[in-house]
């Protein structure tokens, strides 16, 4: 069934956040602060990983790197857009709103867990890719894979910034399921190099979620994103 993946990766985050939360109060700030920095670690190589993958080229003992060029362009570009609608903005109130109606008093993460939550499993390569898949090809057998990692990331986020964390459930259903329902529609649009490219951007940005939350920086993520829409058109173009 068309969608089906989407449906198994929102519950799948939906779960984990909750089964972390109610997990929350049996640990202790100590460790949710360690477990912090090890999920901060965890999504920087993730995102490093899938840079390499996109950038990197072996042929026998040979290497060399591409789309340095786009990636930059696509992130320049991408951040100037999206500081002129003020993505982060409108990120926050979402974040806050579910806050005011859903938040115990005193939960201060609840906010901040949604909105890192839903960039860590909205804008990577299995997203995209496998929302893709999941349209053109009616296979959704990477969303079902990027649903087991989600449910592991997402619930070892829900300890440290509890229930905020399972309503990343939202974002992923209205993306993924966006993308498998235009797939028909975008496919002669969103071709191999689009993808990669759509890719290497994704990870980027991931890389940087990680580094938010390994050194408390406040890098703009949201800010970025149109830097994947970018990207995709920088390749009809230019490769």
């Amino acid at each position: 069934m068309i969608g089906s993946g989407t449906l198994v990766n929102t519950l799948a985050v939906a779960g984990g956040g909750i089964l972390g939360y109610l997990g929350q109060r049996l640990i202790s700030n100590r460790i949710q602060a360690g477990v912090l920095k090890a999920m901060g670690l965890a999504v920087f190589f993730i995102g490093v990983a899938g840079c390499l993958s996109q950038m990197l080229i072996i042929k026998g003992s040979r290497m060399s790197s591409q789309g340095e060029i786009m990636l930059a362009v696509s992130l320049g570009l991408g951040t100037v857009i999206g500081e002129l609608l003020n993505l982060d903005a409108g990120f926050n109130w979402i974040g806050h709103f579910l806050e005011k109606r859903f938040a115990k008093p005193g939960d201060s993460n609840f906010a901040t867990g949604f909105i890192v939550t839903s960039l860590t499993v909205c804008i990577g390569a299995m997203a995209i890719v496998g929302a893709l898949q999941d349209g053109l090809n009616h296979d959704p057998s990477l969303l079902y894979t990027k649903s087991l990692i989600d449910f592991i990331i997402v619930l070892l986020m829900a300890t440290v910034y509890g229930l905020g964390c399972s309503f990343a459930a939202l974002p992923i259903l209205i993306f993924e399921g966006g993308i498998t329902l235009l797939a028909v529609l975008i496919q002669g649009f969103i071709n191999d190099s689009a993808t990669q490219a759509i890719s290497l951007v994704g990870s980027t940005l991931i890389t940087v979620i990680g580094i938010n939350m390994l050194w408390e920086e406040k890098i703009k993520v949201a800010n970025m994103l149109p830097a994947l829409v970018v990207a995709a058109i920088y390749v009809q173009f230019f490769n």
